[in-house]
């Protein structure tokens, strides 16, 4: 394989593994928590790091995961304590364990390759030359992309093992536990993966890539979709397609892949904030402008029907006065007027405007 495919092939099982845990987070309203964890595992990388003296030890990943889950942990027992509320606690601990992290590197690990830059930002292009998986003198890729891929694996399984309880206990937790799915052990699980992919992910893409690739793909997901399944198929589609796009484009380019793969991700998510069907920008105006329209033509509906038959009708309904009654603007009032007799509802005679035999009953289902 060639340099370009292994960076792509790394873009797309980060992409994967990050997309699945993602969609959770974003269902339960945690997106901010996982900022949180993929700022204060470096702590546990830190600290694992000290115990090993070795940065290819699996202990790493250990430590990591643990502070991921003591974050959450930390988080939720501030919160619980009905003095602050949920994004407060997160900004108490998420600073406070990340600094301690800089704090240890900066004292304690000046000679290491350990540095807060690289695990911030990561650089994919640098994954597959540096740091390959050889065995027997057999050349099996970069190990950031299996690591990737095993993540990924473990996600999808994880999910397909405990689907209904993750589904029950993240829209109500309370009828979980009455089934004894222990909505507590669920969180944790998914904070677990949540720790384990940011981690895992670290080398190759870095903190910042994570977060986009965590929520971005299941944000864009949840607008455009009605169900649990199809928001983490979409989900894990959807980081695929910016993963594979925003490579090609930093290729293209010649910029930052990580930069690039973000980007993406954002211009797929304006583009679904404006053309989503139900919720976008131009569904709405165009909902919002039908129902001023249905009611500008039930206001007029309504003013003709009360003036019909009336011996002021004539003035009441008269083509060039009928606008002075209703208070609007002539165009406006010819545009409603034009639309109603398309749907036969009005027609005029002797200069005012008639309600039909259709338009009198439409009048009167309303009234």
């Amino acid at each position: 394989m060639t340099v370009h495919t292994e960076i792509l092939l790394i873009a797309i099982a980060v992409s994967i593994a990050c997309a699945i845990p993602g969609v959770f987070l974003v269902l339960r309203r945690m997106s901010m928590m996982a900022d949180a964890i993929t700022h204060t595992v470096f702590l546990g990388i830190v600290l694992a790091f000290f115990v090993t003296e070795d940065l290819n030890s699996p202990l790493l990943l250990v430590g990591a995961t643990v502070v991921g889950v003591g974050t959450v942990w930390l988080t939720e027992m501030i919160h619980n304590t009905g003095l602050v509320n949920e994004d407060a606690s997160i900004g108490i601990i998420f600073p406070l364990l990340f600094s301690i992290a800089i704090i240890l590197v900066s004292l304690y690990s000046g000679n290491a390759h350990l540095d807060v830059d690289t695990a911030l930002l990561g650089e994919i292009a640098f994954a597959p030359p540096f740091d390959r998986w050889i065995i027997n003198g057999t050349d099996l890729g970069p190990v950031s992309l299996w690591i990737s891929l095993g993540v990924a694996v473990i996600n999808l399984v994880l999910v397909m093992l405990f689907y209904k309880e993750l589904q029950l206990s993240t829209f109500d937790p309370l009828l979980a536990g009455l089934f004894g799915f222990m909505p507590a052990l669920i969180h944790y699980v998914l904070m677990t993966m949540v720790s384990l992919t940011v981690v895992a992910s670290f080398q190759a893409v870095g903190a910042i890539l994570v977060i986009g690739l965590m929520i971005g793909p299941a944000v864009i997901a949840y607008l455009w979709t009605d169900s649990v399944k199809a928001m983490l198929t979409s989900s894990i589609i959807i980081g695929i397609i910016c993963a594979v796009i925003g490579t090609e484009v930093a290729f293209t380019l010649d910029v930052s892949i990580a930069g690039a793969i973000a980007t993406t991700i954002g211009l797929a998510l304006l583009i679904a904030v404006i053309g989503t069907p139900k919720t976008g920008y131009i569904a709405t105006y165009l909902r919002q402008r039908h129902l001023r329209r249905h009611y500008r033509e039930t206001m007029m509906l309504c003013h003709i029907y009360t003036h019909m038959n009336t011996p002021v009708a004539a003035i009441e309904n008269g083509i060039g006065t009928i606008h002075e009654h209703l208070n609007w603007k002539p165009d406006y009032t010819h545009q409603a007027a034009s639309h109603l007799k398309k749907q036969g509802l009005l027609y005029v005679t002797n200069g005012y405007y008639m309600l039909t035999d259709k338009g009198v009953a439409q009048v009167k289902e309303i009234i």
